[in-house]
Order: structure tokens, then sequence, then C-alpha cells
């Protein structure tokens, strides 16, 4: 299955807005692909505000985030990876969501992960045969 982060902070940065907030979002700015102001960077994260008042074109899609916002007067294009992306919460109330590493998603410590050989590949083919489910306790 496809990683539902992407999805969940869509549907989370609208309930944020439809309940008069303030949309955060909280990034690793170590991860490779990263644009954002670095002199904004506080222990290799930084915390954007992703509210329509604060940006321009926003846009999430399944691979990242991107727009424009001003930092000190100064336009800057940002772009963040959904991968570098750590939590989506309300400014006000601190609600939201963290995000912990999910299955499907790159590992954000290991930004390209090296190609599979073709034998790799293959013995992780699904077996044939009748599939079967084992009680674990």
């Amino acid at each position: 299955m496809t990683p539902s982060r992407p999805y969940l902070m869509r549907a989370l940065f609208e309930w944020v807005l439809d309940n008069e907030s303030t949309p955060y979002v909280l990034v690793d700015a170590n991860i490779l692909g990263v644009q954002v102001p670095q002199e904004y960077v506080n222990d290799g994260q930084i915390v954007l505000n992703i509210s329509p008042s604060a940006v321009q074109g926003l846009m999430i899609n399944n691979e990242a985030m991107s727009f424009n916002a001003r930092f000190s007067g100064v336009t800057q294009n940002i772009y963040v990876p959904i991968v570098a992306v750590l939590a989506i919460y309300a400014k006000e109330t601190g609600e939201g969501m963290v995000f912990g590493n999910e299955a499907g998603a790159p590992d954000p410590n290991d930004p390209q992960p090296a190609p599979k050989k073709k034998e790799e590949v293959r013995s992780q083919e699904k077996p044939s045969g009748r599939p079967s489910l084992t009680v674990v306790k």
C-alpha cells in the first residue's frame, strides 16, 4: 500500500482550518531534498506555519509539500518531501498528529536505498499456494 502520511496531512490540515486554528508542521531539515531557510533551523528541525494567510501556493501531494512564504520579508520557495514531515498540529491547542516510521515510506536515515538485485526481487515474490494465518500471542 502507498504511505498514508500525505493523506493524513491533507485531512488534518483541513480539520485544523475548520476549527479556526493555525496549522503548523514540524519538519526534519536534515532529510535529503528539504529546502527551507537554514537560519531558522534548530536542532535539525524547523516549525512552519502553513495557514493560507502565511503561505502562497500550498501544495501537498503524495511526494512533497511545497509553497512560497516570507521569512524576514524575503519570499522563499519551500520544498519538503513528505517523509521529512514529523508532525502536523494546531498552534493554539497542540492537537494534531506526530508521524512515526511508516511501512512503505522511505527510511529518512537512508534517503537513497540501494536498488534491489534481481535475485532479491524474486525471493520476495508471493509464494504460491493456499494462504494461512498464524495466531501470535
